[in-house]
């Protein structure tokens, strides 16, 4: 795929709209696992090519399949009423996407086969946005990347170096937000303000 043989400076926002294009429409043809037989829609993306920071989730849940653009659920509109609490703006700030692109059923989670029958867009996703960092939103997205042996809650908030020494954090994935209302310090949705925080403070930075 030529796409990924751009160095980062070729890279204009308006080439990386085509080389997602282009990524988008060969994912649309995908059956390369047994959830093409059951989608709706492959959900790609939202957001915007060229954006510093690229959110990454775990799967897209019955609305997501409808609309074919993630987080846009109950879960999706938690996060993005925290995103503007904090300052993020979804659609110039972030690229979103998930590590996989087709629903599973009754919203299981991701089984490793399909995650890496659907390695291939994700990994185009992140050469062509090449973001200054990648957040890694729930369990599932944080263990593709980190490994399986781990707890979201001993790692939200730190840093770490993953695909080609790109920086990445974790934090909660709004669906588990969605099942712990308190906002008292130190409870899940508090966390998550302070650590969407400190990523509004990187972009900034970045100005």
């Amino acid at each position: 795929m030529e796409y990924l043989n751009f160095n980062e400076e070729e890279l204009t926002a308006d080439v990386k709209e085509m080389s997602l294009l282009e990524v988008r429409n060969v994912c649309m043809q995908c059956q390369n696992c047994s959830l093409a037989k059951s989608r709706t829609n492959i959900v790609f993306s939202d957001g915007y090519a060229n954006a510093p920071v690229m959110l990454i989730g775990e799967a897209p849940g019955a609305d997501e399949d409808a609309s074919g653009v993630p987080f846009v659920g109950r879960a999706g509109k938690l996060l993005t009423q925290m995103l503007e609490e904090c300052g993020i703006n979804r659609e110039t700030d972030l690229y979103i996407c998930n590590t996989i692109k087709c629903r599973p059923p009754e919203n299981r989670d991701p089984k490793p086969e399909e995650k890496v029958s659907c390695s291939k867009y994700l990994e185009a996703q992140i050469n062509i946005v090449r973001p200054k960092l990648i957040v890694l939103c729930g369990a599932t997205a944080a263990k593709s990347f980190l490994g399986d042996d781990l707890k979201i809650s001993q790692i939200r908030g730190n840093k770490y170096m993953i695909f080609d020494k790109i920086p990445a954090t974790v934090i909660f994935h709004p669906s588990y937000l969605l099942r712990n209302h308190s906002e008292e310090p130190n409870s899940p949705r508090w966390l998550t303000k302070k650590d969407l925080t400190a990523i509004k403070k990187f972009i900034d930075n970045l100005k």
